[in-house]
């Protein structure tokens, strides 16, 4: 596999890959990148041209599994590993959580096969976790990736994922969706993040009011409300 060398794969960074700016080209594991939210006349998807890395947002999964790969392949483990060696051990988050890949999206790293994760759930794998945890990882963001005295995410990994992008202001890093502008929750402080998974599984993290809210399978629109309600209690 060699994902990034096409001559404009070749220009990708780290952080336009985090940001969703890549436009990066490819099929992987047997998904083309113009498979997820395909848009416009489908004549043009293979062969239209290319937008130059950190000028477009476009949120798409088989770009966050290119990112798997490229992170699996600098880690030399499998992701899953990495991340309960790192994060969910030292938060004390449970031992149900899991990560899966696809059937076919299995590599050999140092003569061992290796299953790189999907990075999203769009096309089946993905992550599956409970509230519990979700809240765990909540406070470990909150904290500016510090558990305990102990700084498990390097605190200016945390501000550059916090920095918004300036092709969508309203993103930060992968699933951290930002309140910079106010247009994701009205109601809530510029400060505030949200961590979003697939069917709007979202961790609300508040610096402002050092608050953690755990919400499942909410509607997009409902979201701005039921913040709206929790950070009323807090002026009773």
């Amino acid at each position: 596999l060699y994902p990034f060398a096409s001559i404009h794969n070749k220009k990708l960074t780290w952080d336009v890959m985090l940001r969703q700016t890549s436009d990066w080209e490819g099929t992987l594991w047997g998904k083309p990148d113009w498979a997820d939210r395909p848009q416009g006349d489908p004549n043009t998807w293979i062969n239209r041209p290319r937008n130059e890395p950190g000028t477009v947002w476009k949120y798409n999964d088989t770009r966050v599994n290119a990112l798997a790969l490229a992170a699996t392949n600098v880690w030399r483990q499998p992701l899953p590993k990495v991340l309960k060696d790192y994060i969910m051990d030292p938060i004390g988050a449970s031992n149900t959580w899991r990560w899966y890949g696809y059937r076919n999206s299995w590599i050999v790293l140092d003569g061992q096969a290796v299953q790189s994760v999907a990075g999203g759930g769009h096309f089946g794998g993905g992550m599956f976790i409970n509230a519990y945890d979700m809240a765990r990882f909540g406070l470990l963001t909150l904290h500016r990736g510090n558990w305990n005295g102990k700084q498990l995410i390097a605190e200016s990994w945390v501000k550059q994922a916090l920095t918004p992008t300036t092709a969508n202001t309203g993103y930060g890093y992968m699933n951290w969706f930002l309140n910079t502008d106010k247009k994701l929750l009205p109601h809530a402080p510029a400060s505030a993040f949200v961590h979003i998974g697939n069917g709007n599984n979202i961790i609300y993290v508040d610096p402002e009011h050092d608050l953690v809210m755990v919400i499942r399978w909410i509607e997009t629109k409902g979201m701005d409300g039921t913040v709206q309600k929790v950070l009323a209690s807090f002026k009773r």
